[in-house]
């Protein structure tokens, strides 16, 4: 391995190191970037150094390069396999970051749930319920007024708190 290979190779592992980190770090190491209106997340800076370095460590060993004239041009390989990637990297990052989430479950959406109790609700204190919120289940302490007895579906009334509910047995139609 050449000397200029090398040297790609360690810009391309820079880039590989960069955005590591920059995966990990949950983008608090956003940069300034003037030409595309916004910022530049790392990881596009991070792919056209990888991009750069192992394209040109590629061109460089298949033109075996030796000269500058030879070096120069495996750089520019690297810059052509670079430049769409940044450009991929950041249109990819900006729409990670921007990908519309539903919101987050509160109290309110507690409110008019179907669950069964998994731990019986005695009459003054808590048991447990099982409902479905955003199309997951959830174990919340359970308040009622009577007792309610392990399986029975109940309804719930009231969400005092995040984890807690006050609940009514479902009355069944028969």
């Amino acid at each position: 391995m050449d000397g200029p290979t090398l040297i790609f190779l360690v810009v391309g592992g820079l880039g590989a190191l960069l955005l590591a980190l920059a995966l990990l770090s949950g983008g608090i190491l956003d940069l300034a970037h003037a030409d595309l209106g916004g910022t530049a997340s790392v990881e596009s800076v991070a792919g056209f150094l990888g991009a750069f370095g192992f394209g040109g460590a590629i061109a460089s060993e298949l033109l075996h390069a030796r000269t500058p004239f030879e070096v120069a041009v495996a750089a520019g390989a690297g810059i052509a396999a670079a430049a769409p990637t940044a450009y991929l990297a950041v249109r990819l990052s900006r729409w990670a970051r921007n990908v519309r989430t539903d919101a987050t479950p509160s109290r309110a959406d507690l409110i008019g749930a179907i669950g069964v109790v998994v731990t019986p609700v005695p009459a003054q204190g808590y048991g447990e319920i099982r409902v479905r919120v955003g199309g997951l289940p959830v174990k919340l302490h359970a308040r009622a007024d009577d007792p309610i007895p392990l399986g029975t579906e109940v309804f719930v009334i009231e969400a005092p708190s995040d984890t807690s509910v006050i609940v009514e047995p479902v009355l069944s139609s028969g």
